[in-house]
């Protein structure tokens, strides 16, 4: 079992920026891919990142195009921590934003999908106003 907590979502203005946490504890391995998904009222849950792991602390990331020159996906192994940056924010970035981890290796491609993932966070709301 891998349990997920997500902090660092908030209120901010268009043009404004957050980090977002995510905590995990439980089972979870290095090398098991980890993303972060949102998902807005009466919208289907939305891919945004994920890592995947290469060797020794070294990951790949992925990210919906959406999130391209905007968001970066980053994880702290000492800490079992993942990050993400978010700068320029967008009214349409207004979402629950819920941190995924794999309960398996992901090691050819990124996953994207959220069958690709098992464990789910609560989530954390981030607003941006216009």
């Amino acid at each position: 079992q891998v349990h997920l907590v997500e902090s660092g979502g908030g209120l901010v203005q268009t043009g404004g920026s957050l980090r977002l946490s995510c905590e995990a504890s439980g089972r979870t391995l290095r090398t098991y891919p980890m993303g972060w998904f949102r998902q807005a009222p009466g919208k289907e849950r939305e891919f945004v990142a994920s890592t995947r792991w290469i060797m020794s602390s070294t990951y790949s990331a992925g990210y919906a195009d959406s999130a391209k020159g905007r968001l970066t996906i980053s994880r702290d192994d000492a800490k079992n921590t993942l990050y993400l940056q978010m700068n320029s924010l967008k009214p349409e970035d207004t979402a629950v934003y819920i941190c995924a981890a794999a309960s398996r290796n992901h090691f050819t491609t990124s996953p994207s999908a959220a069958a690709d993932f098992d464990f789910w966070g609560q989530g954390t709301q981030v607003t941006v106003s216009s």
